[in-house]
């Protein structure tokens, strides 16, 4: 979503011919964040208004990847959560129960007024035995003044104090890209992933097994593209490239077929 379809909330030209693209080739996809802060209806709502039309079924954050995770992992558990409305409405929706006693898992997101009695809570669960869990690893993120401590950042200070690191749902890791791919019935080898990051979206892009298109109106510039050890099967400066690609996507794509006969 940042640095893709929006920069904070001003509109990355050609973003919205290129969701009115995909809308239009009746290509199934998702509009992925890290961001954990949110719901998918305020994603959505955000979106429009910077002139972006994207459904809120077709919006996956972290936050909810962390909830399904968990859900998968543990179904009816429980959880300390140190985060914002977007990852506590979802752990509450996969049947979770928030508590400071006894949880499960010690589930970290990102917020912008981090609580040094919530991260000292946090510490002390964790010693206690709770899962250590974070939304994440982005150590920062960006506002109108300037750069905020993010998820990564404040994982990184408890497992300082605990010695105890966070299995991070987000991306990079793939499992948020598969979960991603399981919500639109989609397969790796038919699928392409559009990011701004090398570090985030391209190696996890390229870890699930997707082809990889890296855009440089975000994060990473094009004179830094040949640093990485990897590369993205394209490169383009925005998705307002893409929108006429989006056509050659549909009839590359593989049709079902329906056999009356069952055969």
């Amino acid at each position: 979503m940042d640095g893709v379809l929006v920069h904070e909330e001003v509109p990355i030209p050609g973003a919205q011919e290129f969701i009115e693209a995909l809308q239009r080739s009746g290509l199934g996809f998702m509009v992925l964040t890290n961001n954990s802060i949110f719901t998918p209806r305020d994603l959505r709502a955000r979106l429009l208004g910077s002139g972006i039309d994207v459904p809120e079924s077709a919006i996956w954050t972290s936050a909810l990847a962390t909830a399904q995770f968990l859900h998968d992992q543990r179904p009816g558990g429980s959880a300390y959560v140190v985060g914002e409305t977007g990852l506590t409405t979802a752990m509450h929706d996969a049947g979770y129960v928030m508590t400071d006693r006894d949880p499960d898992y010690v589930v970290l997101g990102e917020t912008r007024t981090y609580s040094f009695e919530a991260i000292t809570r946090a510490i002390r669960l964790i010693d206690g035995g709770a899962r250590f869990i974070a939304t994440n690893p982005d150590p920062s993120g960006p506002s109108q003044d300037g750069k905020l401590p993010a998820t990564g950042a404040v994982a990184s200070l408890i497992t300082t104090a605990t010695g105890r690191a966070p299995y991070y749902v987000g991306k990079p890791n793939s499992l948020m890209m598969r979960s991603a791919l399981n919500r639109i019935d989609a397969h790796s080898e038919t699928t392409v992933m559009v990011g701004d990051r090398m570090d985030t979206d391209i190696i996890a892009g390229l870890e699930a097994g997707l082809r990889t298109v890296l855009v440089t109106s975000g994060s990473t510039p094009p004179e830094q593209v040949g640093t990485f050890p990897y590369r993205p099967t394209e490169v383009y400066e925005s998705v307002a490239d893409l929108v006429d690609l989006v056509e050659e996507w549909a009839q590359a794509a593989p049709r079902e077929t329906h056999d009356p006969d069952g055969q």
